[in-house]
This record gives structure tokens, C-alpha cells and sequence, in this order.
């Protein structure tokens, strides 16, 4: 008996110490994070404006009526499409096979991590104004285009074309991320156990076998972490477009859903629209990883 009741009185202490612990991380989760998000559903049925001095009037389901039926929301919504597929493929790909290609060095792989991690230390405000400059008609994008096909004072309208802005702000984010999303790459290929991997090579298994028989299917959880990481970072995209625009790209090619909240509240002053574009964004967000994590989850059970 006093074994047992000294053994629940130390999980008690721990379970104590732990919720101690725990408690500044709730609450600063539970303020900048829960409570705005439960706002933002709250307010989403309410004509709210934002410098109003009028009580909000509720509407029901009328905001959502008029943001889903607007051409401009799915705009957005088809401009956000594209800037994540256009992300997400390099992205993944390249940080995939930097990863490889860093496990395989054997001499200067930390000098290697450092750079390619190093515009991950950036602010995305910073990036995108670095990236300003590089795009002018006078940069160093130009220059390097018109060198490698020879087309010496072509100007290629990286920030006045409409196809072309997407290009820009899909490069920043490759070029931003790509060094972080490698390095979890990186860590989850060392925890890959050595001898599954000299057990292949003994039996004849070449480098491209075992990358495809042994590395990438033991890679799946990090797999799994990296793709919903890059999906949710594209789709809550905002610094770049923002600052583009604000250069003198057109809008509406890079409107995305995240820019497209930000001018209906601070330019149109309409904080429950924007509340339900916020909402819808979450929601997407929410289901798009869930249904991540499920396919992953019957890929591993299917193995």
C-alpha cells in the first residue's frame, strides 16, 4: 500500500510540474491563436465594418452567400491554386534531392546546410525586397536570363506580367524554403538505420535502388511532415504578393486568398467578410491536412 500511494503521489507531482510547464505555452496559444480563430467564425455572421461605431448586425449566412457567389473570391481561390501547385512540386523535389545529395557528402555538408538554410533565417518582407531588386528591369534576374540565351537588353517583365509575376513570387518561396524543408529531409534520412542500407549494397542494390526500394519508403513519416508543412506555408502566403503589388505588379494574377482578407478588411473596411474568408481558409486548410494524414496512414498500414 505505501508503494502504491508513493507511486501515484510522484505521477501526481510529475503530472503537476508538467502542467506548470505546459501552461504559458496554452495560454499564449489560447490567446493569439484559439480566441482569433474563434472570433474570426463569430464575426463572420455579422456585418461588421471596421471603423464603424455601430453595433454589428447579425446577418446569418448572408456574408457567406456573397463571398462564395463572388467572382473575386474564386479568383483568389484559383490564384492561390496555382501558387501552391507551383510551389509545392519544386519545392518538394528539390528539397528531397538536396537532402540526398547532402547525406551523400562526405566533406563540407555542414558549409552546404548553413547555405542553403541561410534565407530561411529571413523575414519573408526581407526576401521579397531582395527579390524586388534581382526582378527589375536592370537586375540580376534580367541579366542571368539574357546571358543564358544570349538575348542581351531583353526586359522579361518579371513584375509587370501577369504570368510572369506568378513566376516571381512561386521563385521567392522555393528559393526562401528550400533550405528548411532540406534539412528535415536531411534529418529524417539519418534516422535511417546504416545497415538496411549496407545490407542492399551487399545484396547488389545500386544507389537509384536503394533511394527508391529503401530510403523513400522509410522516409514516409517525414514525407508526410514536409508536404502538409509546404501546403499549409503556401496557402497562407502573404509578404510577397503584398509587396509585389504594392510595386506596381497587376493584382490579380497573385490575389491570393490571404491578400484578397487583408484589402477587404483594411481597404473595404469589411471585417465579416473577411472574417468568412478567413474561415473558409482555415476549414480547407484543416481538411486538406486531414485528408493528408489519412492516405498516409493507409499507405503505412498497406505496407
Amino acid at each position: 500500500m505505501i508503494g502504491r500511494s508513493t507511486a501515484s503521489g510522484l505521477e501526481w507531482n510529475r503530472a503537476k510540474w508538467g502542467w506548470i510547464f505546459v501552461a504559458p505555452g496554452l495560454a499564449f496559444f489560447s490567446i493569439f491563436s484559439f480566441y482569433p480563430m474563434l472570433n474570426a467564425i463569430w464575426t463572420s455572421f455579422f456585418n461588421k465594418r471596421l471603423l464603424s461605431l455601430k453595433a454589428p448586425k447579425f446577418i446569418g449566412l448572408q456574408n457567406y452567400q456573397r463571398v462564395l457567389g463572388s467572382e473575386e473570391f474564386w479568383n483568389s481561390a484559383r490564384a492561390t491554386a496555382t501558387f501552391t501547385v507551383g510551389v509545392f512540386v519544386p519545392l518538394f523535389i528539390l528539397s528531397l534531392l538536396f537532402a540526398v545529395l547532402v547525406t551523400t557528402m562526405r566533406r563540407g555538408r555542414r558549409l552546404v546546410q548553413a547555405a542553403l538554410y541561410s534565407p530561411a533565417v529571413l523575414s519573408s518582407v526581407v526576401a521579397a525586397l531582395i527579390w524586388l531588386l534581382m526582378l527589375d528591369p536592370r537586375g540580376l534576374a534580367n541579366q542571368f536570363v539574357n546571358w543564358v540565351s544570349m538575348t542581351p537588353g531583353i526586359d522579361h517583365r518579371w513584375l509587370s506580367d501577369g504570368r510572369m509575376v506568378q513566376v516571381s513570387t512561386m521563385i521567392v518561396y522555393v528559393w526562401k524554403y528550400l533550405g528548411y524543408f532540406t534539412i528535415l529531409f536531411v534529418t529524417g534520412i539519418g534516422k535511417i538505420p546504416d545497415s538496411v542500407n549496407e545490407a542492399a549494397t551487399m545484396d547488389g542494390a545500386g544507389p537509384v535502388r536503394r533511394f527508391f526500394s529503401i530510403t523513400l519508403p522509410l522516409l514516409r513519416p517525414t514525407t508526410v511532415l514536409v508536404s502538409v508543412m509546404i501546403l499549409i506555408q503556401c496557402m497562407k502566403t502573404f509578404s510577397t504578393q503584398y509587396l509585389f503589388t504594392q510595386s506596381g505588379a497587376p493584382l490579380a494574377p497573385v490575389n491570393v486568398i490571404t491578400l484578397n482578407i487583408y484589402n477587404t478588411a483594411m481597404r473595404d473596411l469589411n471585417i465579416g467578410r473577411a472574417s468568412v474568408m478567413s474561415t473558409v481558409l482555415f476549414l480547407f486548410m484543416l481538411g486538406l491536412t486531414w485528408v493528408q494524414l489519412k492516405v498516409s496512414k493507409k499507405d503505412e498500414a498497406g505496407l
